[in-house]
């Protein structure tokens, strides 16, 4: 598990790798249908995507959501697919997408989703997300600690999740 964050100039960047044993197709397939985030989402978080989004993932998707950001308090979170590169249509059978907050519980959030073929044909996924608290300095010693740990557990979980569905055979 490569999970790594770290933080510059007020924004926190996490960065996750994992190597999944699937076809480029089947990973691609699998993490545009939107309403597969419920499924690699810690059930700690509450999520729930509250819109009814198309089965496929599409530049310039609204998707929203309701997450538990502590216990007992919900947010409303609304994100928007910003840009969309499908690797099935590309030589370099590498793609990517990208979400970003437009309302909710950051003052910045833009996840970077890349997938890339490896030399033998299982998928290196790479999740960049970078974010920033929202009441800037304040923020951040009330709740920086908190926010980044809660972040790397999502990925953590996710990463655990991923594992079993795709890399059981392993």
């Amino acid at each position: 598990m490569k999970i790594n964050i770290k933080k510059q100039s007020g924004i926190y960047t996490l960065t996750s790798e994992q190597i999944l044993s699937i076809s480029l197709e089947k990973a691609w397939e699998f993490f545009t249908v939107p309403t597969n985030l419920d499924k690699i989402t810690p059930k700690e978080m509450d999520f729930k995507i509250t819109n009814n989004p198309p089965e496929k993932t599409y530049l310039g998707q609204i998707i929203t959501y309701k997450i538990g950001i502590l216990p007992f308090l919900k947010s409303n979170w609304i994100t928007e697919i910003t840009h969309f590169e499908s690797p099935l249509k590309n030589e370099t059978r590498k793609g990517f997408f990208v979400d970003e907050q437009r309302f909710g519980p950051y003052a910045m959030w833009h996840h970077e989703h890349h997938f890339e073929e490896t030399t033998n044909g299982d998928v290196k996924m790479t999740d960049i997300v970078n974010f920033k608290l929202p009441f800037g300095i304040l923020g951040d010693l009330l709740a920086g600690f908190y926010v980044k740990n809660k972040v790397k557990f999502i990925f953590e979980s996710r990463f655990k999740i991923l594992e079993k569905l795709f890399n059981q055979s392993k």
